[in-house]
């Protein structure tokens, strides 16, 4: 039984998870998520700048690897939640319905690191180095985006009598069958933003403090992220696809962990050196030689007009030399 002490000190969910605008219906996940990229690109432009980099550089590559994030965020959820979308009785254009909900970080992180490397290839700026640029921000853009599942009551844990658990409202279509109404539950989103927030600063603390290049610093993102998602992924109660009696998140959150230390140890082999550039050989930026299109004088004569006497003299010496 939960106590009424743990009740009164617990995290109230939010009551409204949208608003109108007019004919639009906006919502509060939709606008974490925009906000966590936003800040994620200032940062990363800012890290990426003070490497050298041309400023905002990195919004050329997010013209790609944002929209790429976001498809493959869509199909790693309909992949690993097959059930919800094919079968009998199932509406399978609701694939297309990204609106109502569902996408996944791990699709994302594919999808993205595809189109960060396009964009890359693109603007000449290295992968790596813009992997390790961005690594502080996204994680802090997912810490930001988490608190879309406060608004929408959404992918919490299991019951708990302590004092911080998550009210959620009753009934709720996610509601797990047998549960009284006023049970308490973990909030995995609080426990998520604190673990991305203190990793954030890890990673400022130890790309400096170490000097953490040619995608170091992302490994080491990979291997923080995915080691704190393997707990809250074991403590949630959502639907998900099991394997081997693991949650799919799971075993995407583990291969994460070994692909970062893989790339930590197979790059500190091949790079011992510091970068020589962000720019990819023969792409560097040349910024002085760039030329405006308000310096008009480099193309149009702005010189006096001559004299007619001086026409009158050109064409005299003309005739003369003849």
């Amino acid at each position: 039984m939960l106590s009424t002490a743990s009740v009164a000190a617990s995290i109230p969910s939010p009551s409204i998870s949208s608003f109108q605008i007019g004919p639009l219906t906006i919502h509060f996940y939709a606008l974490c998520i925009l906000t966590g990229i936003v800040v994620a690109a200032i940062m990363t432009n800012r890290r990426l700048t003070k490497r050298g980099a041309e400023p905002w550089v990195v919004i050329d590559i997010c013209l790609i690897a944002v929209p790429l994030a976001i498809i493959g965020a869509r199909i790693f959820h309909v992949v690993t939640h097959w059930d919800f979308y094919f079968g009998e009785g199932k509406d399978i254009t609701a694939i297309f319905r990204i609106w109502e909900g569902g996408i996944a970080i791990f699709g994302a992180l594919i999808g993205g690191a595809i189109g960060a490397w396009l964009g890359c290839k693109w603007t000449g700026i290295r992968f790596w180095t813009f992997a390790d640029a961005l690594a502080p921000g996204l994680l802090l853009a997912q810490a930001l985006g988490r608190f879309g599942n406060w608004f929408n009551q959404e992918l919490y844990g299991l019951p708990t009598d302590l004092p911080w658990g998550l009210q959620i409202d009753y009934p709720n279509p996610a509601w797990p069958a047998g549960l009284p109404e006023g049970t308490l539950f973990h909030p995995t989103f609080l426990y998520e933003v604190i673990w991305n927030t203190l990793g954030v600063l890890f990673l400022l603390w130890a790309g400096k403090r170490f000097t953490l290049q040619w995608g170091r610093l992302f490994a080491l993102y990979l291997v923080w992220y995915c080691a704190g998602r393997i707990v809250w992924e074991n403590i949630r109660i959502d639907p998900s696809e099991v394997f081997f009696g693991l949650r799919t998140n799971v075993w995407a959150a583990i291969f994460g962990v070994v692909i970062g230390i893989v790339i930590f140890f197979v790059q500190k082999r091949r790079h011992p050196g510091i970068e020589p550039s962000p720019y990819q050989p023969g792409r560097e930026a040349t910024r002085s030689g760039n030329v405006q299109s308000q310096n008009t004088d480099d193309f149009v004569d702005v010189s006096a007009p001559p004299t007619s006497e001086t026409v009158a003299d050109t064409a005299t010496s003309a005739v003369a030399s003849k």
